[in-house]
């Protein structure tokens, strides 16, 4: 009989450990808060862990590294887990090496190899088909995405995954859902869990609660080897960066409003939207009985907002 473990076993904190002699060098208040923030990114991921039943016992999960902060950080911040999860797993991984021109590919494998993680560099010229199929200034964004995807569940198999990891964080969810409702007429987000395309493999973002600030943050701290994209991420008109940029200049103006915007996400009432397939509108009828979730829905309800701060109206656009 399996043992019924605490909801907050993956969140527990690690022991302190004794400061090294470099450590002893640096500012007390440094110190604090960047321990406060491994403590912070790894309750948060743990968090996310528990409450999507992400990663299992057994599970070989392939972290998907691109050279970025968020990946770097996601591999980090797993590792530590790992060392004192209430379950074991297995972590390998995994780089697709696009053929960027350019593109340093010595550095993840000698990265990699210090870790003494098990990893895996898959080679595909994925470069070259984008640059070939995508007309000159459009956004490459979505074919690079496909051809990812597929190459990436292939190698899965090949590995024994159980799990694919993303580094996706809470911002890039956010940016999604705002992206969908803005140019696709869609109320849809990057789900924390889901199952991929060809229905072979369970695809986890553990970073689903971390936002992207304290990601950059780290990667400072850890001195992580970013490699910077130079196919997708060099596009500067992308829709993404314009809602990214959206985002952050509410919550600079507003600060609250995002992580806000975030707990919507677990908060969705279906009889207050409008898809009849998800709420059934045709057949309401009066019941003669009282209903908490009626019509004083339209009443100006309260938001978690300091009580001397003034309750604001967030514009959707400005005009400059």
């Amino acid at each position: 009989m399996e043992a019924t473990l605490p909801d907050n076993a993956w969140a527990a904190e690690p022991a302190d450990t004794p400061e090294t002699a470099d450590q002893a060098q640096a500012s007390h208040k440094e110190q604090r808060e960047n321990r406060k923030l491994e403590k912070r990114l790894c309750r948060e991921v743990g968090r996310a862990i528990v409450d999507y039943n992400m990663i299992e016992e057994g599970d070989r999960v392939m972290v998907c590294l691109s050279g970025g902060k968020d990946s770097y950080g996601l591999l980090d911040i797993l590792m530590k887990l790992q060392k004192r999860a209430p379950v074991n797993f297995e972590l390998i991984a995994v780089n697709l090496d696009q053929k960027q021109p350019g593109f340093p590919e010595h550095i993840l494998p000698e990265y990699l190899s210090k870790l003494g993680i098990p990893f895996h560099i898959e080679n595909q010229d994925t470069y070259s088909i984008v640059k070939r199929v995508v007309p000159e200034g459009k956004t490459m964004c979505s074919l690079c995405s496909r051809l990812r995807r597929g190459i990436l569940y292939r190698v899965a198999d090949e590995l024994g995954a159980t799990k694919i990891a993303l580094g996706h964080h809470r911002d890039d969810m956010l940016q999604t859902l705002l992206l969908n409702m803005f140019f696709g007429a869609k109320l849809k987000g990057m789900p924390p869990k889901l199952v991929s395309d060809d229905g072979r493999h369970v695809v986890i973002r553990p970073l689903a609660y971390v936002p992207e600030k304290d990601l950059i943050r780290w990667a400072e701290i850890r001195e992580f080897p970013i490699i910077p994209c130079t196919l997708c991420g060099s596009q500067e008109n992308l829709q993404r960066k314009q809602v990214g940029n959206l985002l952050r200049e509410w919550e600079k103006k507003y600060p609250g409003r995002v992580e806000n915007m975030a707990t919507a996400l677990q908060n969705v009432v279906p009889s207050h939207l409008m898809d009849r397939d998800l709420y059934p509108f045709q057949t309401v009828k009066a019941t003669g009985q009282a209903d908490e979730n009626g019509d004083k829905a339209f009443d100006d309800e309260p938001v978690n907002t300091p009580a001397a701060e003034p309750r604001a109206i967030i514009p959707i656009a400005t005009q400059g």
